[in-house]
């Protein structure tokens, strides 16, 4: 470790060679799960075939691919561990020249937390709301006997400052709900390291983050690493983020290695067709729509706010939105990119200020608009497990907006639901499929199939993409263009993701706090001159280039040395 950089936890760990570079190596690692599908008898499925990686002290591996690649069942393996009765059943996991599939229960207990430790995607979720935030980042400490509580503390406030928390001596003291989402992954990954460990796995730890946020907690993180000497394991399936913090890649894909290589080499030059694939997910050729015809929506003057109106979320917001056209709303959490969504749909009325909807004024409240109101707007949540029921299958789903809307059932309900799954490229077999047994890609698609059979003139669409993988994501996306040159749907895309709006976006409506701070063409809103939280915004969007951390980074701070 590196004494100067931090305060050290005393307490020795059991002996092993410390000469030795290697610190982790999995050999043959085979991991199945057990499933239970509707009807039929469980069967086991594999969801890690093979795998074989060395990790040395003091690096970082990162781990890439979609979901299902087995990127989290590894990193879960190298603490031996497998969540939600997945079973490792074949290979070896050697950590510290011992394989620790074989040392029991009891030494696992004193392997985790103290020379190997996870630090999970929501911190929110991972954090107990009852305790204080210092009593849960000296714990493992104290409970492996590793240093005093003074030590423990004394460590924390100087982890609690490397990783940029603000009032790093007194922070220790707030519960986890009084700080923000991206303090609370720092502090999340200040309990990793609290006990000094050899090696931390890292889930995800910024995918949830604003792009504004996640620069700074991404770069916390890769300083962090570098000053202790922590070796890591990197999980995401960003390229661009790992590519940040990472030595080297290893690609995963359906269980099984795809590629593996250093960092510059995944980047610049990837061998495998899949790895070229994830380098050049979002180019997307979109010629850009300008409109020109009347406004299918057109939002006048909206405030709004919760609590009889004690605290605002939008301030005078106004837009418009023609047929046929992709408006992009962006913005950080709390900027009011969702509450303008929960306004346009009459789930909150405004305090102020109309809205009209194909050249007519839209009723306020959702229980005063008309059927045909309801049918030609739609909307498309990010969550698509949360907004089907499970109970219902793909063709009740997708056929519940003919039956209402248009009186369609039967055999001309079921011709329907086929046509429409064709539209989606899903084909007609998934139709008597549950959403328990849909992938999160297909899903999506089965929501959007149920927004389109209502033939609506406008979609909302609420981070629809930022809970998918790159390529999923990148599928999604396109299906959606061609479904508005087929149709003429016009899209009011809600999202925090600025790859995501030059790929698809017509127009733009950056905002902050509530209020509109720029809007206008595609082409307008991502030229200079920008105002100041425009330029913040896209200067935080990881690119894939090694050494962007540092240049935006330093960028950043200048520009605050200059203010």
């Amino acid at each position: 470790m590196n004494g100067d950089a931090l305060v050290s936890v005393t307490g020795a760990k059991d002996s092993w060679p410390e000469n030795r570079d290697t610190l982790l190596n999995i050999r043959n690692l085979r991991i199945e799960a057990t499933v239970y599908p509707p009807g039929e008898s469980p069967k086991s499925v594999i969801l890690v075939d093979d795998v074989s990686l060395t990790l040395k002290r003091g690096r970082v591996l990162g781990l890439i691919g979609e979901s299902g690649a087995g990127k989290s069942t590894i990193g879960l393996a190298s603490m031996g561990y497998g969540r939600g009765g997945v079973k490792i059943t074949g290979g070896e996991v050697i950590l510290n020249d011992r394989d620790i599939l074989k040392i029991g229960a009891s030494g696992m207990r004193k392997l985790r937390g103290r020379e190997v430790c996870y630090v999970a995607q929501s911190a929110a979720a991972a954090f107990n709301p009852a305790h204080r935030l210092m009593e849960q980042v000296v714990e493992a400490a104290l409970l492996h006997g590793m240093a005093t509580r003074a030590e423990a503390e004394k460590r924390a406030v100087a982890l609690f400052k490397k990783l940029g928390l603000p009032d790093s001596e007194t922070i220790g003291r707030r519960f986890p709900h009084q700080v923000s989402g991206g303090q609370l992954q720092r502090v999340m990954t200040a309990m990793a390291l609290c006990s000094e460990p050899d090696l931390i796995v890292f889930d995800e730890p910024t995918t949830a983050l604003d792009v504004t946020t996640q620069i700074e907690v991404l770069a916390a993180i890769r300083d962090a690493i570098r000053d202790t000497g922590v070796a890591a394991i990197y999980i995401t399936h960003d390229l661009a983020v790992v590519a940040q913090v990472a030595d080297e890649i290893l690609v995963l894909r359906h269980g099984k290695l795809v590629e593996r290589g250093m960092t510059q080499q995944i980047i610049n030059h990837p061998h495998e067709q899949y790895t070229r694939a994830l380098v050049s997910v979002h180019h997307i050729d979109h010629k850009q729509n300008d409109g020109g015809n009347a406004p299918v929506l057109s939002a006048k003057g909206l405030t709004a706010g919760y609590g009889d109106g004690a605290i605002k979320v939008l301030r005078d917001v106004s837009l418009d939105l023609h047929t046929g056209q992709t408006l992009a709303v962006v913005g950080e959490s709390g900027s009011g990119k969702s509450t303008l969504a929960r306004v346009i749909t009459g789930l909150l009325p405004p305090l102020a200020g109309s809205i009209q909807f194909d050249g007519r004024q839209l009723p306020p409240l959702l229980g005063d608009r008309s059927k045909e109101d309801l049918r030609q707007l739609q909307m498309i949540y990010q969550m698509a497990d949360v907004a089907m029921n499970p109970r219902q299958t793909v063709a009740t789903i997708i056929g519940r907006p003919l039956e209402f809307y248009f009186e369609i059932r039967g055999a001309e309900r079921d011709r329907r639901v086929a046509e429409l799954l064709d539209k989606i490229e899903m084909g007609k077999d998934l139709a008597n499929r549950y959403p328990a047994e849909l992938s999160g890609g297909q899903k999506q698609r089965v929501c959007i199939a149920r927004a389109l059979a209502a033939k609506p003139n406008l979609i909302i669409c609420d981070e629809v993409t930022s809970a998918l993988d790159p390529l999923v994501a990148n599928g999604i996306l396109k299906l959606l263009l061609q479904l508005q040159r087929d149709e003429g749907v016009a899209y009011l895309f809600i999202t925090h993701d600025l790859a995501t709006v030059r790929s698809i976006a017509d127009s733009i409506s950056v905002m902050y706090r509530g209020q509109v701070v720029r809007y206008g063409p595609k082409g307008q809103v991502l030229s200079p001159p920008f105002d100041p939280y425009t330029e913040l915004l896209l200067s935080s969007v990881p690119e894939m280039e090694i050494g962007w951390l540092d240049r935006a980074i330093t960028s950043r701070r200048m520009e605050s040395a200059g203010n």
